[in-house]
């Protein structure tokens, strides 16, 4: 695994829904973290222990029967320590004479907090300033050696301080971008509390990665699966600086790509990146097997199960192949463990796993351990053009699961025209790079329109369009009501199957940003 071995943050989870926001806000740092469950052994870091803890929040309460508890011999580990909400609460519930009980007056959404005695934590930070709340519970009594340093009105107790020993505490979530210096307050705990330089970097990411793989390698050879998504490029192309010819790369038509995607791809790989390809077009045995599926999660299986076969015929003629790439990342890793044990399957991840059983090859993930926007960064600094690193986030499964319904090649032909139209006129607006994710729904209604003297009955599409940080909540985009007309009677007067266009006003939570 490529990881720093000093100048790193563990993450212990007590089960919220934000900890990988601690994550991104640490790494934007410039420091190296990792989520780990709370009840992870200690024994894991025996041969590089890090340099600070953070403790997550959580959707318990310390009092409840069966809550996550802390392991006390965090603090034998002498890092400071931060915890937030729940991990806040951990931290009083387990030392003496702290105790927490059930709130008068919950507290979420937003509060101002006053800092009552300035502290590192609070550096370059104002005396007051907005914070995130989400509780129930409140501290009761503070175990010794403890001291309040900020509140807000419904909550005395906001964050605290061991005078003795560099462990804190924080009510707030500092992590979401409702809290208005919490980035700050992150920052100031790893660099300032924690010591921490910073080196966590795409260049330095780079260089390393480049050692590993070729360590991982050996003298043997690579092949990689090619989406024509951000992830697999991203990582095909840090593979192609380390190991050169001995890496082959595989790029599959799957029938539910985007509108002239797999030659538009094949241009950037082969001109652009120089990359080894062997482009293969399978769109029609795709298409073949999805006909007549309806369930997302099937849509899913079947196109990862063919995804499998195709290109493990298309390496059948090479020989010599001891490693499989793939451009796994780390929510893909943390998503698919469970805090506190199995988890339900929301969707299913096409990268953690799948091939190298059937292949008998050894993984090479370099990009394991890194998010989207650090990606990004490493694709940069790796020279892949900014046009196709900014591209918005596309699912593994394609427009199978934006075609709500059975998947035919005529409903992918008018889900693609619709689709680039709509990316065209919002490149064309300016306004792309404003929205994380925009994209088209092909709706399972038809409904009765007028062309011109002839009645139609044809399909609606669904326009979708966000804002949002990391994809975790999202907003919807609020595109001018001119532009939304635009694209509706562009996509209503030049593709022929679709006379209605809606516009989807929905955040997440309580929706998606897809739609499947």
């Amino acid at each position: 695994m490529l990881i720093p071995e000093k100048e790193w943050i563990l993450i212990l989870d007590f089960g919220s829904q934000l900890t990988q926001l601690i994550a991104r806000r640490v790494r934007e740092s410039q420091v190296y973290c990792e989520i780990h469950p709370f009840n992870v052994s200690l024994d894991l870091f025996k041969s590089r222990p890090p340099s600070g803890i953070i403790l997550s929040g959580g959707p318990m309460s310390v009092n409840d029967e069966g809550a996550p508890e802390l392991n006390q011999h965090i603090f034998d580990l002498h890092v400071p320590v931060l915890g937030i909400c729940y991990g806040l609460q951990a931290i009083v519930h387990t030392r003496k004479p702290g105790s927490i009980a059930n709130a008068d007056k919950r507290e979420f959404g937003r509060a101002h907090i006053q800092i009552l005695k300035r502290d590192t934590l609070f550096a370059g930070i104002p005396e007051t300033s907005t914070v995130w709340m989400s509780h129930g519970d409140h501290i009761l009594h503070l175990p010794d050696s403890f001291e309040v340093i900020a509140s807000t009105d419904n909550a005395p107790v906001a964050a605290v301080k061991d005078v003795a020993n560099p462990i804190y505490g924080v009510q707030f979530h500092p992590e979401v971008i409702h809290s208005e210096y919490g980035k700050n307050m992150l920052h100031n705990f790893v660099r300032s509390i924690c010591g921490l330089t910073g080196i966590w970097t795409a260049e330095s990411f780079i260089e390393s990665s480049i050692s590993q793989i070729r360590k991982q390698a050996g003298d043997g050879k690579v092949i990689c699966g090619l989406s024509g998504g951000v992830d697999s490029t991203v990582a095909a192309t840090l593979i192609h600086r380390a190991i050169r010819d001995r890496l082959l790369c595989v790029f599959v038509n799957n029938g539910v790509l985007r509108k002239n995607e797999f030659e538009d791809v094949q241009r950037l790989y082969t001109e652009k990146l120089k990359l080894p390809v062997k482009a293969v077009d399978a769109s029609g045995l795709f298409l073949e097997r999805l006909q007549g599926v309806t369930d997302p999660e099937k849509k899913r299986k079947i196109i990862g199960n063919t995804f499998i076969e195709v290109f493990d015929e298309a390496v059948s003629g090479e020989d010599g192949f001891t490693h499989l790439a793939q451009g796994t990342l780390y929510p893909d890793v943390i998503e698919s463990v469970s805090f506190k044990g199995p988890s339900v399957t929301i969707k299913s991840h096409h990268n953690v796993g799948g091939l190298p059983e059937k292949m008998n090859l050894d993984l090479i993930e370099p990009l394991r351990e890194l998010f989207k926007d650090e990606v990004r960064s490493v694709g940069a600094s790796l020279d892949i053009p900014k046009q196709f690193l900014a591209r918005h986030p596309f699912p593994g499964p394609g427009l199978s699961i934006r075609i709500l319904s059975d998947v035919t090649p005529e409903k992918v032909r008018l889900l693609q025209d619709a689709d680039a139209i709509f990316i065209e006129e919002l490149k064309k607006q300016n306004l792309y790079d404003s929205v994380w994710q925009a994209f088209v729904v092909l709706l399972p209604v038809q409904s009765v329109g007028v062309m011109g003297d002839e009645r139609t009955y044809e399909f609606t599409v669904g326009l979708r369009a966000v804002t949002s940080v990391d994809g975790m909540t999202a907003d919807w985009a609020h595109l001018p009501y001119e532009f939304l007309g635009h694209v509706s009677n562009r996509i209503i007067n030049e593709v022929k199957g679709i006379n209605r266009v809606v516009y989807d006003i929905s955040s997440k939570p309580p929706a998606t940003i897809e739609w499947e």
